[in-house]
């Protein structure tokens, strides 16, 4: 028969009774492997009333190498070890992974789905692909040769080919592209596109006639699978999102096609289809307004500050003042305090002023501050995630785009912090109210996966100044339309899935978009930016869709930058972009943005608050000095 290792496995601590079944090989990316569930009547048991017992944060690092095995349609764990210097082949497999994993998303999308039979009558007379046509079909870039005139739609990563101009990549070939009569999907200025990114280019593929006599001047015809020719794009934009639930294959409507992910254990802590249902109950029974045995409205909350820069006294006091508004005696403390960096403004050990004595003196700084508070360190989960100016990657990036992931913030820094938390728990014996869950600070990667109650509700933690990089190096689209201002430009593109997809602010007021149509004009400019970083970054299902050259990835652990499935919620620390919490295809994107704002005397600190029953943040901000 026929082996089933390789689609599901559980480890040795699987609560689930398999009736006498003989054993599996313990395969990390299946099944129930670290996340231990326990009966109905013991779940309340050894801590596990405090909501915090159940918080796990995943280091980059840590988390189960995955690829996407085409032949298979599942995810199969890395078979070479994980490695500082991988062999050439592991960057060949960051481009087809990222490739596979949207092809077969985009595919299970209705508007790619073929109809079993058509109610229109056969027609010899030819009809227009944008129009007339019922469902979208992706043609690999090989296959254009010998179909000069003909429109095609096309999905693969826009790049930069050596003679200067813009080229397409698939896993068949490249090919020239002119996006001078290119649109956007979504509307005018609606994302970002640049090198790197995979994104749908729908137009006419145009042969080239250059005969043997011609300069050949800038024609890289059949060198490096580049096909002649070029590709004149008409409208240009980013796969649709599939929804977290549609991705794993549980809670489907009638008729969905889901993904079947289920059983695929992506952060180490178990799959959804084990132990998702048991750990969504208990998640219920603690952070449900309406269950007898809830917490506080207070103790669901993750506090989130971005850009601490400590050796600004500003920043500092800044900390003092929120830490002051969660130590009221008559509420409960947050959940988790998650702290970003650049904790040094300037890139340490990079002969830029702030040396190895200099960057521990600041986290002296910061355990000072942090000793006043001993309640909070008691009661709360504490997680300090780098930036780019942090060591030890800015010794040698000078504060630059570092490679990611990147480890956590070394020990050697941080003693004076851990032993203010030893402090803090040692004055329970003066009469303080034990914890059932000692507070704890957790030093991890950028970025980090925080769990709360296993795969139930998983928080994707990143700290990178995104927006301006897009802008940095988007490519522009439409040139030659813009000159024609004397005429309308409209689009006839619109993709099922894509008009269903919205954005809806996390104010009391909230603001709903199409994604197929642009922003609205009364809305403010820091919105209509958060809208288009948002609808650039989540259809790429990765946190860096951006060239090596651009942005460094470790080759091992590029599964670690994976957005697919959708995580819940998206922390994602810009400090050059103005604080935000919308909403888009489920999945809730918080930034905090820079904690301290403004000038002179009076200066604005602003961090996030993000609520873990109601799975939405809000941008809270006071004043300081």
């Amino acid at each position: 028969g026929m082996r089933r290792e390789s689609s599901f496995a559980f480890g040795n601590d699987s609560a689930v009774d398999l009736g006498g079944r003989p054993a599996l090989e313990s395969q990390k990316s299946f099944g129930i492997s670290a996340l231990s569930v326990e009966d109905e009547e013991g779940e309340g048991e050894d801590g596990a009333g405090d909501p915090r017992a159940w918080v796990n944060t995943i280091s980059a690092f840590e988390m189960p190498r995955l690829g996407y095995e085409v032949e298979g349609k599942h995810f199969v764990a890395a078979k070479s070890k994980a490695s500082m210097f991988p062999s050439p082949s592991e960057k060949i497999a960051v481009f087809r992974d990222r490739y596979n994993i949207i092809h077969q998303r985009l595919l299970r999308s209705e508007a790619f789905q073929v109809p079993s039979f058509s109610v229109r009558a056969p027609a010899l007379t030819r009809s227009d692909t944008t129009t007339a046509q019922q469902f979208y079909k992706l043609t690999p870039i090989a296959n254009l040769l010998g179909r000069g005139g003909t429109q095609h739609l096309l999905l693969g990563m826009l790049g930069v080919a050596p003679t200067g101009g813009l080229a397409f990549h698939d896993l068949s070939g490249s090919i020239s592209l002119d996006l001078q009569h290119a649109q956007p999907m979504q509307g005018q200025d609606s994302a970002y596109f640049c090198p790197g990114m995979i994104v749908l280019i729908e137009g006419q593929y145009e042969e080239d006639w250059a005969g043997a006599g011609s300069s050949g001047l800038g024609n890289t015809g059949g060198v490096g699978g580049t096909i002649g020719g070029r590709f004149l794009g008409f409208s240009i934009g980013g796969p649709p999102v599939e929804r977290r639930n549609v991705s794993l294959g549980v809670d489907l409507k009638a008729g969905d096609p889901g993904g079947g992910f289920g059983w695929t254990d992506f952060l180490g802590l178990g799959s959804d289809r084990a132990v998702g249902e048991r750990m969504r109950r208990l998640e219920k029974r603690l952070l449900d307004p309406a269950s007898p045995s809830c917490v506080g409205e207070g103790r669901r909350k993750m506090v989130v500050l971005g850009e601490v820069t400590l050796d600004q006294s500003a920043t500092l006091a800044a900390l003092r003042k929120v830490l002051q508004f969660y130590d009221s005696a008559d509420a409960e403390p947050p959940m988790s305090f998650v702290l970003t960096g650049n904790f040094s403004s300037r890139a340490a050990m990079a002969n830029a002023g702030t040396g190895s004595v200099e960057y521990k003196e600041l986290f002296d700084s910061l355990a000072a501050i942090l000793s006043d508070f001993p309640r909070l360190l008691r009661s709360s989960t504490w997680t300090f995630i780098p930036g780019d100016n942090d060591p030890w990657a800015s010794s040698f990036s000078a504060g630059a785009s570092a490679l990611i992931p990147r480890e956590g913030i070394p020990d050697f820094f941080t003693n004076r912090i851990r032993r203010a938390f030893a402090a803090a728990k040692a004055e329970v014996s003066l009469g303080s109210k034990k914890e059932s869950v000692d507070g704890e600070a957790v030093w991890t990667s950028n970025p980090a996966r925080v769990s709360l109650f296993g795969p139930a509700h998983e928080v994707v933690v990143f700290r990178d100044d995104l927006a301006s990089r897009f802008r940095r190096t988007t490519i522009r689209v439409g040139e030659a339309t813009k000159t024609r201002t004397d005429t309308t430009v409209e689009i006839e593109v619109d993709m099922p899935d894509a008009a269903a997809a919205t954005i809806e602010g996390a104010g009391s007021q909230d603001a709903a978009m199409s994604d197929t149509q642009p922003s609205a004009p009364t809305d403010p400019p820091s919105l209509i930016a958060a809208k288009k970083l948002i609808l650039s970054l989540l259809p790429q299902s990765t946190l860096s869709p951006f060239p090596m050259a651009i942005r460094p990835t470790h080759w091992s652990y590029t599964s670690a930058l994976s957005l697919y499935p959708l995580p819940h919620t998206l922390v994602l620390v810009d400090a050059e972009s103005e604080p935000f919490a919308l909403t888009f295809e489920g999945c809730h994107v918080l930034n905090p943005g820079r904690l301290v704002t403004g000038s002179g005397k009076r200066k604005v600190v602003k961090w996030g608050e993000y609520d873990c029953w109601t799975r939405r943040g809000v941008i809270q901000e006071d004043f300081v000095g």
